[in-house]
């Protein structure tokens, strides 16, 4: 298999643990690489840490719960692996520079 299609793979795992359950040895794993390679490598494939872009997928998919349920702001806060609205809500804002509240409106 190429390093690509391990990329992929490992991309494809993060996609899938979004809810805070990415195991960074499983995903150095699936990428056939070291935690450390993996960890130096990715920014210079996407210009962003491997943590931040874990962090802002979460926050995209947790604005797409909003806008299209009427689940509750810590349910799905709690849904992506945060113990505490309030957390929930600092990371959105540092996110999208809205609340979670704010995401529901049209």
């Amino acid at each position: 298999m190429s390093q690509l299609e391990d990329l992929n793979r490992a991309m494809a795992y993060i996609e899938e643990h979004l809810d805070g359950t990415v195991d960074m040895d499983v995903l150095a794993r699936i990428a056939v690489c070291s935690k450390y390679q993996l960890q130096r490598m990715f920014p210079y494939l996407t210009g962003v840490t491997l943590p931040e872009y874990i962090r802002r997928r979460a926050m995209t998919r947790a604005a797409q719960d909003l806008r299209a349920t009427d689940t509750k702001v810590v349910d799905v806060a709690l849904r992506y692996g945060y113990d505490s609205p309030t957390a929930f809500a600092r990371a959105f804002r540092r996110v999208h520079g809205a609340s979670p509240n704010d995401a529901r409106r049209p």
